[in-house]
């Protein structure tokens, strides 16, 4: 996600509350993980879009947990706040494994 270039201090701490509730409330959720884009002079630093400062990892035991999330009212407040405060985001939903998954047929 990349963040509004005019975005105040006000709603950056109105998208964190509403992340830090959403957190909270939705007991689905497993765990969070949230960095900053490293940029440290690597060839594909170069050709890679600016598209992102910041990436957010949810966590969940498996697509019903991930629904439950979703159709929370803490969500709904979480997706207002994103979208008045960010200028570019990708939202996608994985399943995840380890190299195994990738060798029982996990990448066609």
């Amino acid at each position: 996600m990349k963040p509004r270039p005019n975005l105040s201090a006000a709603a950056r701490v109105a998208l964190i509350d509403a992340l830090e509730t959403a957190m909270r409330e939705i007991a689905t959720v497993r765990n969070v993980r949230i960095g900053r884009r490293v940029l440290h002079g690597a060839d594909y630093e170069a050709v890679a879009p600016d598209a992102a400062d910041y990436l957010v990892i949810l966590d969940f035991d498996d697509v019903a947990g991930l629904e439950t999330y979703l159709r929370h009212p803490s969500h709904a407040e979480l997706g207002m706040r994103f979208g008045e405060s960010l200028s570019a985001a990708l939202v996608y939903d994985f399943e995840m494994g380890g190299v195994d998954a990738l060798r029982a047929g996990g990448l066609a």
